[in-house]
């Protein structure tokens, strides 16, 4: 299974750094960096990833629908990591043989047009009493079950 990760807006550089150990850990094929989302080259970024950002394929993009379009004709399906009423639980996600993981904002999420772009929206069920976890900690969690378990 080939899984790639676009990180759409992401505020956090030490969340972009720990997606570039995610990434390196796991056997992630690439992480697109795209909206504001600072890139390796950022001091904090580099800091969390140790040394992971040299192990790792990524790639700026400005335009995030173009890149998702780009992916989908390489035969990708798009799959959005979100809290979402049309979301099925991760567990019950059957992965594809190819497929792009889409995170969003820690704050807001993925936002709508991105969400109607994808082919597929999965969540993590919570049990605590915040309604969501950290972005690259979910992140982990989502690549690491479609990665070896589904």
């Amino acid at each position: 299974m080939e899984l790639h990760i676009i990180a759409h807006d992401i505020r956090s550089a030490q969340n972009i750094g720990s997606l570039l150990r995610t990434c390196d850990s796991l056997g992630v094929g690439k992480l697109w960096i795209t909206g504001y989302s600072p890139t390796p080259e950022h001091p904090r970024v580099a800091k969390t990833a140790l040394g992971a950002e040299t192990n790792v394929a990524y790639e700026q993009r400005t335009d995030v629908e173009t890149l998702i379009s780009d992916l989908r004709s390489e035969g990708f399906r798009v799959v959005g990591l979100e809290l979402d009423e049309r979301a099925t639980e991760l567990a019950a996600y059957h992965a594809g043989d190819k497929i792009v993981l889409l995170l969003g904002n820690e704050v807001e999420g993925i936002p709508p047009s991105l969400r109607s772009l994808c082919d597929d929206l999965i969540f993590i069920p919570q049990k605590g009493k915040k309604e969501s976890m950290n972005v690259a900690v979910a992140a982990g969690i989502a690549c690491y079950w479609l990665l070896n378990v589904s």
